[in-house]
Order: structure tokens, then C-alpha cells, then sequence
């Protein structure tokens, strides 16, 4: 079968093309969606890509979360649909209401640009299942409002249920609280992460490694365990 993917282009979107080909690097068939759209062309999954999306007018995917496809995307996440959102894309997910919690304004005030170490805290996840748990990945990060932040009760209550994702390594680039990068739901099928997997799946392009510069490919796994899951359900 074909894989087909779905990347939602919002107003201000900047990572939809790279998220794009990740997903043909990856072997499935990228397929663009319109943020204005209530059709989701009958794909597998969706990715919210990163960026700016309504000039982070508001709050940080705010606006994005009440664009019309996002009630279509929210449907498809109570089906077990498989859903990514990077960066601003897990803004959305989290305005949305979809993973728990918030995204502010980096501690240090600054936007931050590197490449950023990651433990991975769950690898039982539609996104994460070809990773292992306490595996150390390198993954490209830039943001300004990625602060993830939650009360007490909230972490505590997804501390428990194993729904971070991954967390920073080395160094909090943002002053996420209990260093939380990414998170998922209780069902696994919908992650959220501040770094973007779509600009390490391609040797040349990647983050720099032992081997050779530019060849972290770290970020394949995502869309690779994503087209494995998908494939595995269709069976």
C-alpha cells in the first residue's frame, strides 16, 4: 500500500516543504492540505509543520488552532490517527487541546537556534516505536516561544501516565519545565515536539555526528514509525 501523509499548510507556515520531503524520504507520498480546508483528502496521517502561522499574532498557534481543518484533524486524532506537530505545530496541538499544557516565551527571551540532544522517554508511540527508550538523538531546534510549561498536578498526572515523549539533554534550551521536549496523548498516536525531526532525515543536510558532518539522520525514525504503524493497522 501507499502511505500518504498529510502536511497542513497554515498563513506563515515555514517548514511545510521541508516536513514534505521527509515524508517521501521516509517512503510514504506527501500530500498538501489548506489550513481553510474541512477535507482531509483521505490521507493516513497529518503533520503540523513548524513556523509562524498567523505571525504568532495572540499566542503561538492559537489562531491556527481554530482553523477549519484543525476540526478535521481533531476527529481524525479521536480515530487514532496518527498526528505530528513540530514546533509550532505542537503549539497547536496544545491550543487545541490535543496534548496538555502550554508553550510560552523562551526564559532567556532570545530565539534559539541548534542542534539540540534529546532522551527519548517513550518509544511506544505511533512516531517513536523505532526508537529506544533512553536513546540519546540529535535533532535540529529553533524557537522563540518554547517554553513548555504545565501546573503541578498536570506534570505530575503525565509523568505518571508516560506521556512525555522526549526530553532536552545536555541543556534546557528554553526553560521548559522537568526539561520536557515533546509529549504524546494517552493513545500514542498523537506526538508534539519543539525540535524538528524534518531537518535531520537526509545525510548532507542533518546535524553534524562522529562520522561526518552534516549526517545526522536522527529524525527519520519519526516518519519511518509512522508509515510502519500505519502499515501494520492496514494488514
Amino acid at each position: 500500500m501507499t502511505v500518504r501523509i498529510g502536511v497542513v499548510t497554515f498563513p506563515g507556515s515555514l517548514d511545510d516543504r521541508d516536513a514534505q520531503r521527509a515524508v517521501r524520504i521516509a517512503g510514504a507520498e506527501p500530500v498538501a492540505l489548506w489550513h481553510g480546508a474541512h477535507d482531509l483528502d483521505g490521507v493516513d496521517a497529518v503533520i503540523l509543520p513548524g513556523g509562524f502561522s498567523y505571525g504568532d499574532y495572540l499566542r503561538s498557534g492559537a489562531i491556527a488552532a481554530l482553523s477549519p481543518i484543525m476540526t478535521e484533524v481533531k476527529d481524525a486524532a479521536a480515530k487514532g490517527m496518527p498526528i505530528l506537530g513540530i514546533c509550532n505545530g505542537f503549539q497547536m496541538l496544545v491550543e487545541a487541546h490535543l496534548l496538555p499544557g502550554g508553550l510560552i516565551r523562551n526564559d532567556h527571551q532570545h530565539f534559539v537556534r541548534r542542534d539540540q540532544k534529546l532522551t527519548v522517554e517513550n518509544a511506544d508511540t505511533a512516531w517513536t516505536h523505532e526508537f529506544t527508550r533512553g536513546q540519546e538523538i540529535v535533532i535540529p531546534l529553533k524557537n522563540a516561544e518554547g517554553g513548555y510549561i504545565a501546573s503541578d498536578e498536570t506534570l505530575d498526572r503525565i509523568e505518571g501516565e508516560g506521556l512525555v515523549a522526549f526530553r532536552y539533554a545536555g541543556v534546557n534550551p528554553n526553560g521548559s519545565l522537568r526539561d520536557i521536549a515533546g509529549l504524546t496523548n494517552p493513545g500514542g498516536n498523537v506526538v508534539g515536539l519543539m525540535p524538528h525531526p524534518e531537518h535531520a532525515t537526509e545525510p548532507g543536510f542533518g546535524p553534524d555526528t562522529s562520522a561526518a558532518m552534516r549526517s545526522g539522520v536522527d529524525g527519520l525514525p519519526f516518519f519511518t514509525s509512522a508509515i510502519a504503524a500505519i502499515a501494520r493497522v492496514a494488514a
